[in-house]
């Protein structure tokens, strides 16, 4: 992923506010019951954590069916969803697998039809950042600032490392949902219990396991603890979820 910056950004980018962002990320994310749902919670945090932003989109290429997308305002629905047109600051990151930047759409030549709808609904900049999530799913989390606002390097930063962030956390849900789907060798009722489901993202995430990994991962835990295995799992959630002092 290339990221061209115009100016330093140590002083300005936030290391606490970035922390706190992608501890809200990860117990967002590893609670959501299906990608989709997911998707929904990441474009909401994002437009809802991070100053300057106005609306927050994500736009899915998925193997073998539809574009999709996923808004933090329907109003701007046409925006991410390729249905609408392909060419697009998301496409463009997707195709080139680098982050897109457009800091002023008044000026912008490279997606005439797109950038037209986009400055009549009031936006003003775009980031479209690359997410990989698997070998079946890709897409791009795109940042928009509104007439008042600017998309500054530290936004690109911001943007850079929540793409890196959410691939992960995506890609557990999407591996998550899988083993609950097949249901094999893994307790499918334990899966599909919020907390426990969630716990199981979480390891799947720290470790880099599957699902049915992830749940031995706390049942040995509990047996060591001689705690029951929701409890653990209460106590691993609530450990991501809480926000740190400070």
């Amino acid at each position: 992923m290339n990221l061209e910056m115009r100016e330093p950004v140590g002083e300005t980018f936030g290391a606490l506010e970035t922390a706190t962002l992608l501890r809200e990320l990860t117990a967002g994310l590893v609670g959501a019951a299906d990608l989709d749902a997911a998707l929904t919670v990441l474009v909401r945090i994002a437009r809802d954590s991070v100053a300057g932003v106005s609306w927050c989109g994500f736009t899915s290429l998925r193997a073998g069916e539809p574009a999709g997308a996923a808004v933090s305002d329907t109003r701007l629905a046409g925006l991410d969803d390729l249905r609408h047109g392909p060419d697009s600051p998301a496409m463009s990151a997707i195709g080139r697998r680098e982050l897109v930047v457009a800091e002023r759409l008044s000026r912008e030549t490279r997606w005439p039809d797109w950038t037209w709808r986009a400055r009549g609904l009031g936006v003003s900049a775009v980031i479209s950042a690359p997410v990989d999530i698997d070998e079946q799913v890709i897409g791009a989390l795109n940042l928009y600032a509104g007439a008042r606002e600017t998309l500054t390097p530290q936004h690109q930063l911001t943007a850079m490392l929540m793409a890196e962030h959410a691939g992960l956390l995506l890609a557990a849900v999407r591996d998550r949902a899988r083993a609950v789907a097949e249901a094999g060798q893994v307790d499918a009722t334990l899966l599909g219990e919020s907390v426990v489901g969630q716990a199981i993202g979480v390891v799947m995430t720290q470790r880099g396991c599957r699902a049915e990994e992830a749940l031995a991962v706390l049942r040995a835990a509990a047996s060591s603890l001689g705690i029951p295995l929701r409890e653990v799992a209460e106590r691993l959630v609530n450990t991501v979820s809480r926000p740190r002092d400070g």
